[in-house]
């Protein structure tokens, strides 16, 4: 068989006690980083085979994996932390397997999406996962417009270096949405930060460098008439534009329409350019 054994995001003691049996009992396991995993093994006191299984290797390695099943093996697949398969390497393992009639057993546990969703205070009655967005900043800005309209809670992983940067463009792209920073999960330093996009822009922004797995959830789009009418307030094309019909020139009304919105003038133009592209799509 094989195994998807989620591991702990953080603290050791969230980890089940299946998860430990059936560590201790297959064959091989699979692991992201053979080191990492093999001290969450010594600290249970478990001696079973390590065989690394990352994103350089994902290809090969699922060949020989599903080789060792059809041999009669058991394995276990496990990430880092969390769950395999969800935005780390797992998904090309399991399609094999299936492909060779092996039976496929979650073994589940912990997660940081949803262990971050569940203390949020947003809601949870719908959300979509993004994984990680766009590096590179236009790519992150036009995958954020493409979200724009989505009615669930956004949900995202980031790097430390990189949440500055995300927050000011979701603060440019989605207004000022409810949104929170999730940091260091399960662990001794565990962070939720609260506040609206512009908020958290400007105190990442002006803070000391964020440290640790980040994860960032923002609240879901407004619905029917209700979303219209933010979207609307929220635009700066819009604003622009009503500034305009009153007789202001275009400079001024984009001055205008920034100081509305709470945003700088550079910030406003970007947005007014994104508004823009998404139109003429």
């Amino acid at each position: 068989m094989l195994y998807i054994v989620s591991t702990p995001i953080g603290n050791l003691e969230d980890i089940t006690q299946r998860a430990l049996r059936v560590l201790g009992e297959v064959d091989v396991i699979a692991c992201e980083d053979t080191r990492h995993t093999r001290r969450l093994l010594t600290h249970f006191g478990i001696d079973t085979p390590t065989i690394s299984y990352h994103e350089h290797n994902e290809r090969e390695r699922a060949e020989e994996l599903v080789q060792r099943l059809r041999n009669g093996e058991s394995v276990a697949v496990v990430s880092d932390a969390g769950t395999p398969g969800i935005n780390d390497p797992g998904f090309r393992l399991v399609r094999e397997a299936i492909a060779n009639s092996i039976p496929v057993v979650p073994v589940p546990g912990p997660s940081a999406l949803i262990t971050a969703l569940v203390a949020s205070g947003l809601a949870t009655d719908e959300f979509f996962f993004g994984g990680f967005l766009p590096a590179k900043a236009n790519a992150r800005r036009a995958r954020l417009a493409e979200l724009r309209a989505v009615p669930a809670t956004l949900i995202f992983y980031e790097a430390p270096h990189r949440i500055a940067a995300t927050l000011n463009d979701a603060s440019e792209i989605l207004g000022a949405r409810d949104a929170v920073v999730a940091r260091e999960l399960t662990k001794l330093h565990e962070e939720f930060v609260r506040g609206n996009l512009n908020e958290l822009a400007e105190q990442f922004s002006s803070g000391d460098k964020a440290r640790g797995e980040i994860v960032l959830m923002i609240a879901r789009a407004a619905v029917g008439t209700e979303k219209h009418k933010v979207e609307e307030k929220q635009s700066v094309a819009a604003l622009v534009a009503e500034f305009e019909a009153q007789g202001i020139d275009h400079r001024a009304a984009l001055k205008k329409a920034a100081r509305a919105l709470g945003l700088t003038r550079d910030a406003a133009y970007r947005r007014l350019m994104v508004e823009r592209s998404i139109k003429d799509s």
